[in-house]
């Protein structure tokens, strides 16, 4: 069971529609998702500045490996949620 109250309230939805549909969150969360530091805190509100370590922990340690990491992690999760939506 993956534990979203890890997360700044204001990014849990985000966060767990990514992990467990597919579904791209907002540009802050992309920019974590594909491991770019540099994007993730020029992205970041005045919250998630200050909570950058717990959101990075908590990819790290809660979210599935294949979900997060790079562009191409972020590609392939998409995809593979894609399949498995109806039509």
């Amino acid at each position: 069971m993956i534990n979203y109250t890890l997360l700044p309230e204001h990014i849990k939805g985000g966060a767990q529609r990514w992990i467990e549909n597919g579904i791209t969150p907002g540009g802050f969360l992309v920019a974590v998702i594909c491991n770019d530091l540099k994007e993730s805190f020029g992205r970041a509100d005045d919250i998630n500045i200050h909570r950058m370590f717990d959101i990075v922990k908590f990819f790290y340690n809660e979210a599935p490996g294949s979900c997060w990491g790079s562009k191409e992690r972020m590609i392939a999760w998409k995809k593979m949620h894609e399949g498995r939506r109806e039509p």
